[in-house]
């Protein structure tokens, strides 16, 4: 993957909690690629767009661009963390992202704040997503 990394705010969540599963063979090994250049770079940056993006591409849940089977949740997802970030469409440090999420998700012994965000995801069950945000496991 070359150029910068688009994502829509919920998925700077999903990337702290990836752990090698997913949808797909084609979603794990895209996820793999994306996760690993954003948790290795520390000068890396990524274009936050309020659609789909990058890690769309192989979601079986992606009916077309821009146009998602679940768009009224994951929509919920992205306001949440647009909320908590005070996010706008555009470029950031991807860091910088992490470490305010960190910031706002990860404090206190629970993880509250996140599943108000994204509870019923159905990756939340299974996710590390709070406790590497907790721990700031990602934070260069």
């Amino acid at each position: 993957m070359d150029g910068i990394i688009k994502l829509r705010p919920h998925h700077l969540l999903c990337t702290q909690g990836y752990s090698g599963k997913g949808y797909s063979e084609g979603f794990v090994s895209n996820m793999d690629i994306v996760t690993k250049r954003l948790r290795n770079n520390p000068d890396e940056k990524v274009e936050i767009i309020f659609t789909t993006d990058c890690l769309c591409s192989d979601c079986p849940s992606k009916v077309a661009e821009g146009v998602c089977k679940t768009d009224e949740k994951v929509q919920r997802f992205d306001k949440g963390v647009i909320d908590a970030l005070g996010l706008k469409e555009g470029v950031y440090s991807y860091q910088e992202l992490i470490t305010k999420l960190d910031e706002q998700l990860g404090a206190g012994k629970e993880d509250e704040r996140l599943k108000a965000i994204c509870g019923d995801c159905e990756w939340y069950p299974v996710s590390a997503c709070w406790r590497n945000i907790r721990d700031k496991k990602y934070v260069l």
